[in-house]
């Protein structure tokens, strides 16, 4: 069960878009597995891509479709098949796969972009099944299926991810709705699993991608669940430009700071929903570094804490093992650290002072700590003023059986 994370709930419309899904038989039968998502004319839409160098046919044609600088206006997702080491074939299919949305929208193939998750490595026929099951997705597109889209993209998922967050612009109160799918090989580059973010706001051009690289930085980058790195991943951000105000093409509009800082808080509740439901996670554990030379450097103490399987199953245990923590701060790289300025707390609860245990810890005090689900750990490594955050979760016994089990 996800810790801390209820399903979607209030979720809000996004003028201009409209959401569909239906059961295609991509894998499974009996389950939703395709979601259509069309967008009016004049819609803009930005993307981040997986840098995995087997990067998934629908990466790739997603890719290639928005930098043709053709309007985007449909996005069909499946799930069953990620469509991943496929070859000429794959590519073949994701290409089909537009080519027929596109007929039955009146649009060009370029403008509509494919997403696939799933097992990787097995052909399927994504044009044949997804031309079959159109008539019912155009029948039951409407701006409001955003819960049950969210729903429709879950793989290994215990709880679909979806939120809405509202402002005011230019005294008009704009919408920011987004969904994401992803509970285990998380650890994205530039992307996550899958995620879609959509707002009514005029964000367009360059100030369209730059903020959703600003969002992805404080987001979706910033989550690990078993440090994989999937071929698939893929965050898309779309703008209808429904309200009327001026278009933001520049990151210098005094409107793009708080409409940005929106959409980063969007991602941030997906992300960290992601690893709330981490494939068998039962702690969701933010880990602060901070007193660092520099931000890359917080982050690679982070992540060689957050990826270490002693500490993360020390975690599960609820063992405050506190030597594990130490030794994956001292193997992280940082040949010059000088330990005797180290300082470690779990919670509010100091552990680690001047880098020896602190001689006010307690074992008890330590295991209140590890008995709660959410447990923060911060390090202050006292070598600058550069600080980072990452979140993780536990590594439990069914992480491995979820994962044994996945193709079955």
């Amino acid at each position: 069960m996800a810790v801390g994370l209820l399903p979607p709930h209030d979720l809000l419309p996004v003028a201009g878009v409209r959401l569909a899904v239906t059961e295609a038989g991509i894998r499974y039968a009996g389950r939703r597995d395709l979601t259509l998502i069309a967008a009016d004319e004049g819609t803009q839409v930005a993307g981040v891509f997986t840098r995995n160098r087997f990067s998934a046919a629908p990466v790739v044609v997603a890719q290639r479709h928005l930098s043709s600088g053709t309007p985007i206006r449909a996005l069909v997702i499946n799930t069953g098949n990620a469509n991943a080491g496929t070859g000429a074939a794959g590519l073949q299919a994701a290409e089909d796969a537009c080519r027929v949305v596109a007929v039955a929208l009146d649009c060009p193939p370029e403008s509509v972009l494919p997403f696939s998750t799933g097992v990787i490595g097995e052909p399927v026929d994504l044009a044949g099944k997804i031309s079959a099951a159109l008539p019912a997705l155009k029948i039951h597109l409407d701006e409001n299926h955003w819960e049950i889209a969210a729903a429709a993209i879950m793989t290994t998922d215990t709880i679909p991810k979806a939120c809405s967050r509202q402002i005011d612009l230019d005294g008009q109160k704009v919408t920011v709705t987004g969904m994401a799918k992803g509970s285990g090989m998380i650890r994205p580059d530039m992307a996550t699993m899958l995620a879609y973010m959509a707002t009514d706001a005029p964000l367009q051009g360059e100030a369209l991608q730059q903020c959703l690289q600003d969002a992805m930085a404080q987001s979706f980058n910033r989550i690990t669940v078993d440090g994989d790195t999937s071929t698939n991943d893929a965050c898309i951000l779309i703008a209808t430009g429904k309200i009327a105000a001026e278009p933001i093409s520049r990151v210098e509009d005094s409107r793009y700071a708080p409409l940005c800082s929106v959409i980063t808080e969007v991602a941030q509740f997906l992300a960290q929903a992601i690893v709330r439901d981490g494939e068998g996670a039962s702690k969701f554990i933010p880990i602060q570094i901070a007193g660092g030379r520099n931000e890359e450097e917080c982050l690679q103490v982070a992540y060689r804490m957050a990826h270490s399987p002693l500490i993360k199953t020390a975690f599960f245990a609820s063992d405050p093992n506190w030597g594990r923590l130490l030794a994956a701060i001292g193997s992280a790289g940082v040949d010059d650290l000088e330990v005797d300025k180290v300082q470690v707390s779990l919670g509010e609860t100091r552990i680690v002072r001047d880098g020896a245990r602190d001689p006010d810890y307690t074992e008890a005090a330590g295991q209140a700590v590890m008995a709660e689900a959410e447990i923060p750990v911060r390090v202050d490594l006292g070598r600058g003023l550069a600080s980072a955050t990452i979140w993780t979760c536990d590594l439990s016994y069914d992480y491995v059986r979820i994962n044994a089990d996945y193709r079955s």
